[in-house]
This record gives C-alpha cells, sequence and structure tokens, in this order.
C-alpha cells in the first residue's frame, strides 16, 4: 500500500489505496490501477517502479524480518506529533505504525486531515518527508522557466513531474480541472492565458518550497484573476464565484505561503551565473540506501575525486524512503504519544540497539493567562520562547523597560542581566569563555565554576591528568550537556604508539608544516597549530577573535573548530546585544573590509562585525540533551558535535556551517559563503542551503 504514495496524482493515490484493500487478483488489480490511474505500467514511474522493487525483494520461500523500532514509516510517525487535533494525530499514527491503516482510516484522514488549514504543521512534516525540499532546478524541458535557479528550493524537480504537467495540460484543455476537494470548469486553455495555466501546472508538479506551506498553492490574488478570465462561469455551481472557489484552493497572499506566478511566467534572471553553485547530490548520484553529502575533503593528487560521498544509511521503516546514516542515532516514536527511543543505525542496514527515553508529557504552557501548546514558539518581550512538556523555555536576552526612567535607559547595555558592558574575560566549566564574571553568573555558573581569563589561555594538560603510557592531547569543546553529569574535560588521553597508523586525517603544526595525522605530528615532536591541510593564508601567525569570545592563533585555527572570525587581534570588547542600548559597542574594534556587493550583513549575537552569513538562533533543552547523553554514549554533547551534524545537509560545497554557543545561552548557526573569490549568488544561496 505504501506505493500508493508515489502515484503524482491525488486521485490515482486515493484509488490505488482502495483497490490494493480489496480481496481481487493480481490481474483485476493491475487492470483497475490502469483504469483509475490513466497510465500503462512503465519502469520509470514511480508507483510501477515502487512496485517492482517490492516484488523483487520479497522471494518464495523468504520471511522478511520487520524492523521492530520504527513502525512502517518512522519518519512519517514523527509528523503525527504536529497534529493540532488528537483526531487527526491518531488517525496519522494508524496509517504510518504497525501495520497500515484501512480503507476507512484513510478516507477519514483524507476528509479530516489533509486539506485543513489548521493541520499545516503536521502536512508540511508529511511532505517534508515525502519529497524533502532541495536546493536547485535544472535541465526540465517543459517547464523551463524553472530552469537555472540554483537559489530557490523544490520539492520535486524532475523529469518525471517535467511531463507530469505537460500530461496535466493536455487533461486540463478538456474544460475540467480535476481538483481533491472540487471538480473546476474552465475555458479553452489553449487560447485564454495559456502562459499562466502552463505556469500553474509546473507549480503543481515541480512544487517551489515556501517556509509555512507544505504544497504547491498559488496566491489567491493569482487564481481569481485567471478563474475570473478562464474560468467557465456557466457550468459553476450556483452561488459559486471565482473568489468562493479561490477561497477553498487558496485563502492568502502571503508569499510564504502561496506560489506567486508572477516568477514563473519568465525564465530565471541568473541564466548566465550558476556555473558559480554547484549541488553535487542533486539529481542523487548514490545507490539506493545511500545518503549523498558533500565531499569537503581534501584530495591527494593522483586520487580520484569526486564532489559527492556515498554514505550506508538504514531506512526508518520498511516502507520508508527516510534514510539515516550509518554509525549515528536516531530518535524514534515508541508506542504512545510522547514516548520515543533512541536507536543506533548498524552496518547490517538497520535500526538496533534500541534504548527507551523517558516520555514526555504534550501539556500545554501558561503565558500571561494564554495556552500555548507543546512544541510551540512564541515571544515574551524580546525574548524567543518554547513551550516544552509544560515548561516555557526562553532564550536570557535582558529586555528595555519602555516605561522606565530616562537615567534606567541609559544605564541599559543589553547584556544578560544588564551586566557591564567591559570585557573582563572568565571561562566556564562548560568550556565556553564569557566577557564577564557578571556574565558567567547570569547564565548559571556559581563562582567555584569558573576561572579568570580566556579558556584557550588555560593548558588542559598542566598539570599531566594522564597516565605514565598516555599523551595529553588538548581537546577543547564547550558542552551543552550538564558538566555536573558528563563533566566536560578538555583534552584527552592516546596511547603512546611507537607507530602511527596510516589514516589520512591532516593536520597542521605551528611551522606551517603539515602531517597525515595527529600521531604522527606528536611522534615527530611537534605542537598542533590547527586539524586540516596547512594553508599559505594562515602561515603567519596573525590572532584573530572568534564569533565565541576566544582568541585564535589563525584564521585556520578557529575554521578547525567550526568558528567563524570576528575581528583581527585579540579579543577585548562585547558586542551589545540589544537594538535599544546606548552604549557605544566595540569602539575600539577595526572591523574587516566591507561584504560583497549583493551582501545583506548581519552581526552575529555578542559580535562586533558585521559578515556575510544566514544565521539560525536555536533554543535547545539541556534536560533532553542530559537524557540522550545518559542512554547513549555517556559522554557530553558539544557545539562542534551539533555544527557537524548540520554541516551534513548543507547541499553546495560553496557554502559552510560556523556557529558557537552565545552569552544568552543559544546555540547561533551561521552559514557562509568560503570560495576564496565569493559570488554574489553565492551570499544569496546562504539564506536558503
Amino acid at each position: 500500500v505504501h506505493c500508493c504514495e508515489r502515484a503524482e496524482e491525488k486521485d490515482c493515490q486515493a484509488a490505488c489505496k482502495m483497490i490494493l484493500m480489496s480481496n481481487k487478483s493480481e490481474n483485476d488489480i493491475v487492470e483497475d490501477l490502469i483504469k483509475e490511474c490513466k497510465k500503462y505500467p512503465l519502469p520509470q514511474d514511480p508507483l510501477w517502479q515502487c512496485f517492482l522493487e517490492s516484488s523483487r525483494s520479497v522471494q518464495k520461500g523468504v520471511t522478511i524480518a520487520h524492523q521492530p523500532s520504527t513502525g512502517l514509516d518512522g519518519a512519517k510517525l514523527h509528523c503525527c506529533s504536529k497534529a493540532n487535533s488528537s483526531l487527526c494525530r491518531d488517525l496519522c499514527i494508524k496509517l504510518y505504525n504497525t501495520s497500515w491503516g484501512n480503507t476507512q482510516n484513510w478516507q477519514d484522514f483524507d476528509v479530516s486531515c489533509e486539506y485543513n488549514n489548521m493541520e499545516s504543521q503536521m502536512l508540511t512534516c508529511l511532505a517534508d518527508v515525502r519529497e524533502p525540499c532541495q536546493l536547485g532546478c535544472r535541465n526540465l524541458t517543459y517547464c523551463t522557466n524553472f530552469n537555472n535557479r540554483p537559489t530557490e528550493l523544490f520539492r520535486s524537480c524532475n523529469a518525471q513531474s517535467d511531463q507530469g504537467a505537460l500530461n496535466d495540460m493536455k487533461l486540463w484543455e478538456k474544460g475540467i480541472i480535476k481538483m481533491p476537494i472540487k471538480n473546476i470548469p474552465v475555458l479553452d486553455i489553449r487560447k485564454c492565458h495559456p502562459e499562466i495555466w502552463k505556469a500553474i501546472a509546473c507549480s503543481l508538479q515541480i512544487k517551489p518550497c515556501h517556509s509555512k506551506s507544505r504544497g504547491s498553492i498559488i496566491c489567491k490574488t493569482d487564481c481569481v484573476e485567471i478563474l475570473r478570465n478562464c474560468g467557465d462561469h456557466s457550468k459553476f455551481l450556483e452561488g459559486e464565484t471565482a473568489e468562493s472557489i479561490c477561497e477553498q484552493l487558496s485563502s492568502t497572499d502571503d508569499t510564504d505561503d502561496c506560489i506567486p506566478l508572477d516568477t514563473y511566467l519568465r525564465s530565471s534572471p541568473l541564466d548566465n551565473v550558476t556555473e558559480e553553485v554547484t549541488h553535487p547530490c542533486n539529481p542523487n548520484p548514490c545507490p539506493a540506501n545511500h545518503l549523498c553529502e558533500v565531499n569537503r575533503k581534501e584530495c591527494l593528487h593522483g586520487e580520484p575525486c569526486l564532489p559527492h560521498v556515498c554514505t550506508k544509511g538504514c531506512k526508518l521503516g520498511e516502507a520508508s524512503d527516510f534514510l539515516v546514516r550509518q554509525g549515528d542515532l536516531i530518535q524514534v516514536p515508541s508506542g504512545k504519544v510522547g514516548c520515543y527511543k533512541i536507536c543506533t543505525c548498524r552496518q547490517s542496514g538497520t535500526l538496533e540497539s534500541c534504548l527507551e527515553m523517558n516520555c514526555i508529557d504534550q501539556i500545554s504552557c501558561n503565558v500571561g493567562g494564554q495556552h500555548k501548546t507543546h512544541g510551540a514558539s512564541f515571544k515574551v518581550a524580546c525574548n524567543s520562547c518554547l513551550c516544552v512538556a509544560g515548561k516555557v523555555q526562553c532564550s536570557k536576552r535582558q529586555c528595555m523597560n519602555e516605561f522606565g526612567s530616562n537615567s534606567d535607559q541609559s544605564m541599559f547595555t543589553g547584556l544578560p542581566c544588564n551586566c557591564a558592558d567591559k570585557f573582563v574575560p572568565v571561562c566556564g566549566k562548560n568550556g565556553r569563555t564569557y566577557p564577564s564574571a557578571c556574565i558567567a553568573r547570569c547564565v548559571g555558573l556559581l563562582d567555584h565554576e569558573f576561572e579568570f581569563g580566556e579558556c584557550s589561555s588555560k593548558d588542559p594538560c598542566n598539570p599531566n591528568p594522564c597516565h605514565r603510557n598516555q599523551r595529553c592531547v588538548p581537546k577543547r569543546q564547550v558542552c551543552l550537556t550538564s558538566f555536573e553529569k558528563f563533566q566536560c574535560l578538555q583534552y584527552e588521553c592516546v596511547l603512546r604508539q611507537w607507530k602511527c597508523d596510516h589514516v589520512r586525517e591532516p593536520v597542521c603544526d605551528t611551522d606551517n608544516a603539515e602531517h597525515p595525522n595527529i600521531c604522527t605530528l606528536y611522534q615527530r615532536g611537534k605542537q598542533l597549530s590547527y586539524k586540516g591541510s596547512c594553508q599559505p593564508f594562515c602561515k603567519s601567525m596573525e590572532q584573530v577573535c572568534g564569533h565565541n569570545g576566544e582568541t585564535y592563533t589563525n584564521v585556520c585555527s578557529a575554521y578547525s573548530d567550526r568558528v567563524a572570525v570576528d575581528y583581527y587581534g585579540r579579543c577585548q570588547d562585547v558586542g551589545i546585544l540589544s537594538e535599544h542600548s546606548f552604549h557605544s559597542q566595540c569602539a575600539s574594534i577595526k572591523c574587516p573590509a566591507k561584504a560583497k556587493e549583493g551582501c545583506k550583513a548581519v552581526i552575529p549575537p555578542g559580535a562586533c562585525c558585521p559578515l556575510c552569513a544566514g544565521v539560525l538562533r536555536i533554543l535547545y533543552d539541556k534536560e533532553k540533551l542530559d537524557r540522550f547523553a545518559e542512554a547513549t554514549k555517556k559522554w557530553p554533547i558539544s557545539i562542534l558535535d551539533i555544527l557537524q551534524k548540520i554541516r551534513l545537509h548543507i547541499s553546495v560545497p560553496q557554502c559552510d556551517v560556523f556557529g558557537y554557543l552565545s552569552v544568552e545561552s543559544e546555540i547561533i548557526v551561521l552559514v557562509m559563503p568560503v570560495d576564496n573569490q565569493t559570488k554574489s549568488i553565492q551570499v544569496r544561496i546562504t539564506a536558503y542551503s
């Protein structure tokens, strides 16, 4: 039954489910599918392709070992928890849990949930699982106005959807547009604005992504205009108008929710510059059950060097197309709503070693007399907040009292707890350098949990904490989990080896000499400068200040920690975090050269200087991270761990991920262009990568 979701037409999907649940013979089922879907079996058709794959995978006499941990589709089960109503949540669980829902379940879901605006969060999640948004669109032969759009996101830019748009146009020429919830009579679309109808057909098939909506919905103004001009009003139902029809199909003109057709009535303005951005994983070049990742490692001379890497993965259920990277941990729904288990993707290609987590109560929060549902995000004064299991979790920004006296306003700094904007750094036990003891106390550190000076100035290997047959190697990290439970060691003890492995993980020493791995570097008696191949622009040891408030010996050392550079020289100031602050911020700092043309520069939280980047601020739940660490690896989860996982999802090699823990206890993620000669199109793409 899961193959039915591969059908391109909604009518075909619904008919397929009903036909397969009947007690007919295989021949009768095939004939009925051809009749209802109006297509003959073709190996390139996604629906029939799925049937062929399923038939090949089950041989006579072979018992299929079901994955007990994920249900039929663990990825879609995740989406069920986002349902607004208990009815849709329960129906969703029935569809994707241990057995496919019956015909009535599918019909009930279609009627009550599939086209319900109140269920947009769940439906968007299901669409993201079924057809994830991907950057760029090219090589279409019919929907050519969608080509050469490397900075835009699409769900289904492929040859099948391109052909589907052409097929839709041929069907619509018969005078009826069949929609999931109604049929719309139209005039001859070959004569009445054919270019607009083509843009509509292509939009519904190629599916441009937008931030709030799951599907491809054209904007209400466009809908009304085309039906006023080209709708066959003589065949409209009594009392029906272009406006009333469009109110059902698309009730918004918010471009976050709908597709403005004007964009696709002409070719892309980037026709001649698309080579400046590449998409190694779109289309996916990897075999089945493999994930495609951008290859960011340098290749040795003479080695084959592909722009992508194929990594084995595990499916989240026998009917799921969603893959988890081999060796990674994944949280999957377990039993009732709010209960989860953590599983590991093993070399066998299955999720194993599952550990139950404590269930999370899906209870709402009371915020100023208003109820906020579990998982809802909202603002309280100037702070971003989240409702988690009945508890309100907010960022720790200092908000200015608009009704305060002039004296109060003049004393407002914008820093947490309104601390003075003085840079007297202290190193917290979590590995984070804070601009002052006041700010460290404000985020919850006790006096014995920090010491004066930057963390980078501390030598974690002096005195040597390791055994005599071990070498102490500095390993700096900023921990997100509780250091009381998991510590936050800034070093690791490694065995002293007479012979190093031939693993190629290049590192650069303080003399700018490269070594194949860190073992070889220490065996040769050298000091580590940064991980990665030596770069010519890092030969000089020119200190830089990272966004994390840490001073690094050079740019490459900061990049090695996935930290972007704020300015050159030692860290000596902290950027004010509030737009209402009356204090002169970073007055003594000389910022690097101005941003490239086309860049809408941003100043990341706590930084002094603007830069070209897309910025993401993440609130995190320390208790949940602690539970995750307890249930799995028993060691702390760091900022670098989070950034490395996010980095895998950046689909263009011209951009990369950097980040840090802000003094407001938010995870700040920066997506930045990294080419030496950054182009304006690469600047634009940082917002979408």
